[in-house]
């Protein structure tokens, strides 16, 4: 096989990663595994029970990795991106947070990280391959003769949110060997083929430990005022990177017996705005970056299926792309807990991917 017809296989050291390549060479595909190394150790991040994508943990997995493509005989190499991660990822991660939005690390480094960098530069080194594949759960089907993104088979490991901005122009090249299995099933074949990682807990963290204040050492978030709906001060809150839209835990305040939630980041001020759930609740909002999957976008409205954040269950709206890249997404029944910076996926009603775009602010308040 040529080298063109070789397929990368980026290998994070979990189970999904592991089963995607195992199945690729059981259809008789020449392999190649591949792993980017994140972690250059300039943070004073702990490890917790679980490995994060980012943290100490990620030497044990890369171990995993060469373990796992020596059972497998495969070619495995790692090439390191921890500068690229630095300034894309977190660079961007702390920034969002600074100015009171609620950032999507796992739609930026898939976009920019891992099928960018990683691909680009394993090319520049030398290492030949026409494909690249991942252990996500989603799907690439041909739909009115054009590949698209489309959720995976099962609801509750669907990832294809997260993969959104890839954008219709790279799927030629991609392959998500798992979007047709279930989590079970997987964890079935990796024991079947007798590979060590078939047990191991998934990583949930971002960052190892759950801990994001060593993101913001050079740059420590300023406390500031909770405020209720009348503007009157209840109390202090840490800094605006810890808090996001519809946070209840961790708030420390309390007005009664009846929950607080937040409702409004204002990094203009400072001020995080406190009230009860129903203040959540929104008729729709508004984004920019809109990526549209059809080859031939139009500006008239159409309806579609939104998800506002990856758990979040898709919901009917109408959706009105703008001239300028910008989009408005209008419900058909309110949704709770719209945050800025967090990505809107669209959907059609066969779960094929429209477009996204980013959350920019949320409109009609109807609490």
């Amino acid at each position: 096989m040529s080298a063109q017809g070789r397929i990368a296989v980026g290998l994070s050291g979990g189970v999904d990663s592991a089963v995607a390549a195992a199945l690729l060479l059981r259809e008789g595909q020449e392999v190649l595994g591949l792993t980017m190394k994140i972690w250059s150790g300039a943070l004073a991040v702990k490890e917790g029970g679980k490995h994060a994508c980012y943290g100490p943990g990620e030497d044990e997995d890369i171990a995993a990795c060469q373990r796992m493509c020596a059972r497998l005989g495969i070619e495995y190499r790692v090439v390191d991106l921890s500068a690229e991660y630095e300034r894309r990822v977190l660079g961007y991660f702390r920034e969002e947070y600074l100015r009171g939005r609620t950032p999507n690390p796992c739609v930026v480094c898939n976009r920019e990280l891992k099928f960018g960098f990683l691909v680009d530069r394993a090319k520049e080194i030398g290492l030949g391959f026409g494909f690249f594949a991942t252990g996500h759960y989603a799907r690439i089907e041909e739909k009115e003769g054009v590949l698209r993104l489309r959720r995976a088979l099962d609801p509750a490991k669907d990832q294809s949110y997260f993969l959104y901005s890839l954008g219709p122009s790279r799927l030629s090249t991609i392959r998500f060997p798992l979007g047709s299995l279930k989590k079970e099933e997987v964890r079935a074949e990796a024991r079947a083929l007798g590979l060590e990682v078939a047990d191991k807990a998934e990583s949930q963290d971002f960052i190892a430990g759950g801990d994001m204040a060593p993101l913001f050492k050079d740059e420590p978030p300023l406390p500031g005022d909770f405020i209720d709906e009348g503007g009157r001060v209840i109390g202090k809150h840490r800094g605006l990177p810890y808090y996001t839209i519809g946070q209840r835990r961790g708030l420390g305040v309390s007005l009664g017996p009846d929950p607080l939630y937040v409702l409004r980041i204002e990094p203009e001020t400072n001020r995080i705005l406190l009230g009860p759930g129903e203040g959540l609740f929104v008729e729709g909002l508004k984004a920019s970056d809109y990526l549209s999957y059809s080859p031939e976008p139009e500006l008239k409205p159409f309806e579609a299926m939104a998800k506002i954040r990856h758990n979040h269950k898709a919901a009917p709206c109408l959706v009105e792309p703008g001239k300028d890249g910008t989009c408005r997404v209008l419900f058909k029944s309110p949704e709770r807990a719209v945050a800025p910076g967090q990505s809107v996926v669209l959907y059609d009603e066969e779960g094929f991917v429209i477009g996204g775009a980013i959350i920019e602010e949320a409109i009609g308040n109807v609490g």
